[in-house]
């Protein structure tokens, strides 16, 4: 039991600090086995971004693991600070920032382009955090363009895929059949009617990617598409050390015309990043409703300055092509349907944020889970970006309700999958201008 309980209808107790609201596991809340478990799974999606590292920014294995490290200590801020999100990269954003880094040779010069990348991020976030602009900001961006970079940035997910050399045509049985698997888990009305019915149903449900990516996996080390692993025992190694190698404080920061060339891809990542926290609120909103028992504080200026502290870490200690996101928003849906079944199933929300990345902190640092899961590291990124792509076009169409609207964002959105942030944003507003600007009351 926690040292401090919370009354019923009040919020969980926490230690104030500013603007944000301290709590730590044991003293302000239970750990939680059901997330527990689910993380030492689901960190392997964390560890799927070293790959990523070596290719972009040229970084040996034992330095990218020291990267992802590093985020794993971010990905412990906004519970103990006082937000109920699961944390996770900008990960529609993952396909844009790859275009960008692209034009830059792996090593030092890409990772300056990530640096000014993050370091713009951090930026945005904390102005509009500490300001209080945010909301108002993106509120005024018309509808076609979020759409359309919301929906670009879900088919550059799903291009990078299956393209030729994609990773679901190199090895298309085991992630073809885990996608389809985990879209049916997560998001089919037929199963939903199943949960309801069936405890099992209920209790697979409850893992969210967990149950599809391990059914990938067992099908890819069986047909023999993925190596078994040699499995080690022991504690992994980082390489801290060597990482400062990788480090702008080694490399050199960015020259201004770096920071010019990623301002277009910064602001297309806040703009997607603050339609997940959109989604995300609407997640945690559903649930203060149902649970009247604990009262949720869900401040989004204060999961703005969260992200912009862990974009900041990055951008000095471990830039990072998933840059920091507001939300991992599958697993945090997952947490919110299990917290709805009420306090005996999860007694505050901030224990099941919690428990989830500390677990997947400890496992990060057990050897034996992670050379398990090495050899299998492509199918867990290829399904979060395979999920992440299925979310960002069921989400961006809803954003738009009129022919114009529809045309602005399909340009837009194409445009931005095909040739990246820069050309899909001056599409976005070139056509807003002269399509919906000028004729949108005639269309209505």
């Amino acid at each position: 039991m926690p040292l401090y309980k919370r009354k019923e209808g009040e919020e969980q107790p926490y230690w104030p600090l500013g603007p944000f609201k301290v709590r730590l596991p044991f003293i302000h809340y239970n750990l939680e086995s059901a997330e527990f478990i689910q993380a030492l799974i689901m960190f392997v999606v964390s560890v799927s971004m070293i790959p990523l590292i070596q290719e972009y920014l040229g970084a040996p294995y034992e330095v990218a693991l020291a990267f992802v490290v590093v985020c794993g200590i971010g990905y412990l801020l906004p519970a103990l600070l006082g937000t109920p999100f699961i944390p996770g990269w900008i990960t529609p954003a993952i396909p844009l920032v790859l275009l960008y880094l692209g034009d830059f040779e792996p090593g030092p010069e890409a990772i300056q382009a990530l640096v000014a990348l993050q370091f713009l991020v951090f930026l945005i976030f904390f102005i509009l955090g500490i300001t209080r602009l945010g909301s108002k900001i993106v509120h005024n961006v018309p509808n076609s363009l979020k759409a359309g970079i919301i929906i670009g940035a879900g088919l550059a997910a799903f291009f990078g895929e299956i393209e030729e050399g994609g990773t679901v045509m190199e090895t298309p049985i085991s992630l073809i059949i885990g996608g389809l698997l985990t879209a049916y888990f997560m998001f089919s009305l037929s199963f939903r009617q199943l949960r309801e019915k069936y405890r099992t149903a209920a209790l697979i449900a409850n893992y969210g990617m967990v149950p599809g990516l391990i059914i990938a996996v067992i099908i890819g080390w069986t047909i023999g598409e993925y190596p078994l692993p040699a499995i080690e025992w022991g504690i992994t190694s980082p390489a801290f050390s060597e990482m400062w190698a990788y480090l702008p404080f080694t490399v050199g920061f960015p020259s201004l015309d770096i920071f010019l060339l990623a301002i277009p891809t910064a602001l297309i990542a806040y703009i997607i990043a603050y339609g997940d926290i959109i989604v995300g609120t609407a997640l945690i909103e559903r649930t203060d409703r149902i649970r009247e028992d604990e009262k949720i504080d869900n401040d989004i200026d204060r999961v703005h300055l969260i992200t912009a502290i862990r974009n900041l870490i990055h951008t000095f200690f471990a830039p990072y092509p998933g840059l920091s996101g507001p939300i991992w928003t599958a697993v945090t849906a997952t947490l919110a349907e299990r917290y709805t079944n009420g306090r005996k199933a999860m007694d505050s929300i901030y224990g099941g944020a919690g428990t989830f990345y500390i677990a997947a902190f400890i496992a990060l640092f057990i050897l034996p889970l992670v050379s398990l899961f090495e050899p299998v590291l492509p199918i867990a990124l290829s399904l979060t970006l395979l999920v992440t792509g299925y979310l960002c076009v069921q989400i961006g169409i809803q954003q738009v309700k009129t022919s114009s609207e529809r045309g602005v964002a399909g340009v837009t959105a194409v445009v931005l999958a095909v040739h990246g942030a820069a050309y899909g944003l001056l599409a976005g507003v070139v056509m807003y201008l002269l399509i919906e600007k000028t004729f949108k009351k005639k269309d209505k």
